[in-house]
């Protein structure tokens, strides 16, 4: 549940309120914990947990900004919406954690990345992992590239990931993670877990 937060799925922009909706994400990722549920998988949720005051935030020079907006110079950098302890960066409550659920703090797209993930997965003899929120083209798609890196099974569950730039959802999800692991839809990836 990559970046499940109330920030994300709950946003203050009726715009993205409204692409959520159309897109039914929540819903999805609601039957998808259903699955996950019903047959006593473990559920992870990496979530970003930077510091008001920027300390765990690097400036850096980009082309664009967020929105591939113009970007590029010491005032427009790229910096994290929302900061840990407030009512944003906390898990939407639709698919809040049950008990035996793992938190996954992170401070950079990487789920992987100076987080446990890794020994939260192998402790369990995880070996595969299910992954969907958003965005497709920035944090699902560098974890995931981690993940295969890692020698972790990849599933990706299409109809509930999520990004508003452009055709950037459908690229990653047809044209580079078939090459890295599975492309599912929820329905497909629960009736694999509930036969």
């Amino acid at each position: 549940m990559f970046d499940a937060l109330n920030g994300y799925l709950h946003p203050d922009d009726p715009k993205k309120v409204a692409f959520l909706a159309e897109r039914n994400i929540l819903p999805n990722m609601q039957r998808l914990i259903q699955g996950v549920r019903k047959v006593g998988m473990t559920t992870f949720y990496p979530s970003g947990a930077h510091a008001d005051d920027g300390s765990d935030t690097v400036a850096r020079l980009t082309d664009t900004d967020m929105e591939l907006g113009a970007g590029g110079d010491a005032n427009s950098t790229i910096k994290p919406r929302f900061f840990k302890g407030s009512k944003d960066a906390e898990v939407a409550p639709e698919v809040a954690p049950a008990s035996g659920d793992v938190f996954v703090p992170k401070n950079r797209w990487n789920s992987f990345f100076q987080t446990n993930l890794d020994l939260q997965l192998r402790v369990r003899g995880i070996d595969t992992i299910v992954i969907c929120g958003g965005s497709t083209d920035v944090g699902i798609a560098s974890t995931v590239f981690a993940a295969r890196d890692l020698d972790y099974g990849v599933v990706v569950v299409s109809d509930a990931c999520y990004s508003a730039r452009g055709n950037n959802n459908e690229f990653f999800l047809t044209r580079v993670f078939p090459r890295m692991g599975r492309v599912m839809t929820v329905d497909q990836a629960v009736a694999l877990m509930c036969p």
